[in-house]
């Protein structure tokens, strides 16, 4: 009989436990809350960077017989920059995925770290966007952010967000370089310069940009060290003083999204800088292309850099460069 139990009737009795855990349950749609609530997202992905948005996504709503919203802001931890706002328009997406803003108060004011709108229609429900400009004075710290809102009863909500490390990067966008021109570039000044403004300022420049077009050598689109052997660097008359040594290493298929502005979710962060390894590389590199890319590391260990090429022109031996830079020191 233990014997019949232990192969017929447990093996049984556990699948009647299986088949009842394994019964879907039925949906049933939430009973909405009458309560004032709020939620909110933060829509933007990759490291926050000085110049940069931080942008969210705030929803207010509460039932129409516990009054209206008159007004919500947002605190800061750190000031934003004056470009920092909220929304004074509620957003929703129509059928062809388009976002359609209605607006229901006056446009937003700036207060110290406190950014706030009030509301001029009677509203029960919305959803704002928040934009964070990240000031520099933020770089290397945490912000955080706490957002509310009032009904016409007072009654009050509010939702935390963060923190949210900032990142030491700094970074500049298309800055045009062309050969014999504007073709010094300035690492530490995140610049580029002419021949007149790098004799001014020859401590300050890192690498030179020029295009060759050279019978049997692939040339091209490329940026040499100042010191490098001047077999790279072809007619090129350098300033005085204009002497460095600069390690450089290009790289494929490193399209960082705040540099390229492009579909790929690719992000340089402040810990890509610190384990970077340019020992050995190069003083000079050459045949870039467009979307191609360069790690730089500045003679005196100062600073690394990385310089995208967003597009070059062969005939008219110019190109458009981008550059996120991390202080070492």
């Amino acid at each position: 009989m233990r014997t019949i139990a232990v192969r017929y009737i447990i093996p049984l009795f556990c699948l009647g436990l299986l088949l009842t855990g394994c019964k879907d349950k039925e949906y049933a749609i939430p009973a909405p809350e009458n309560a004032f609530q709020n939620d909110c997202i933060k829509r933007t992905l990759g490291p926050n960077v000085a110049g940069l948005n931080i942008e969210f996504a705030y929803a207010i709503a509460l039932p129409a017989t516990r009054g209206k919203i008159v007004s919500a802001q947002v605190e800061a931890s750190i000031a934003g920059e004056a470009a920092t706002y909220l929304e004074h328009r509620s957003y929703y997406t129509n059928g062809s995925g388009e976002d359609v803003g209605i607006a229901i108060g006056d446009p937003s004011s700036n207060e110290g770290n406190v950014t706030r709108v009030n509301f001029i229609k009677d509203t029960n429900a919305v959803t704002l966007r928040y934009f964070y400009a990240i000031p520099r004075s933020a770089q290397g710290k945490e912000v955080r952010f706490t957002f509310s809102a009032k009904s016409s009863t007072g009654e009050t909500v509010s939702y935390s967000m963060g923190p949210y490390a900032v990142s030491r990067m700094d970074m500049v966008l298309d800055l045009p370089v062309k050969n014999g021109d504007a073709c010094f570039i300035s690492v530490a000044d995140m610049a580029v310069y002419t021949e007149k403004e790098a004799s001014a300022n020859p401590d300050k420049i890192d690498l030179v940009y020029l295009h060759r077009a050279i019978t049997g050598v692939t040339f091209g689109h490329a940026l040499v060290s100042p010191g490098a052997n001047a077999e790279y660097l072809p007619d090129v008359v350098l300033p005085p003083g204009v002497n460095k040594i600069t390690k450089v290493r290009k790289t494929w298929n490193l399209r960082d999204f705040h540099l390229a502005r492009l579909q790929y979710g690719i992000y340089i962060d402040d810990l890509d800088f610190e384990q970077l390894d340019m020992n050995g590389s190069p003083d000079y590199v050459l045949n870039l292309k467009s979307e191609a890319g360069t790690w730089v590391e500045t003679a005196d260990g100062k600073y690394r850099a990385y310089i995208y090429m967003n597009k070059v022109d062969d005939a008219k031996k110019s190109a458009t460069i981008s550059m996120k830079r991390y202080t070492l020191k």
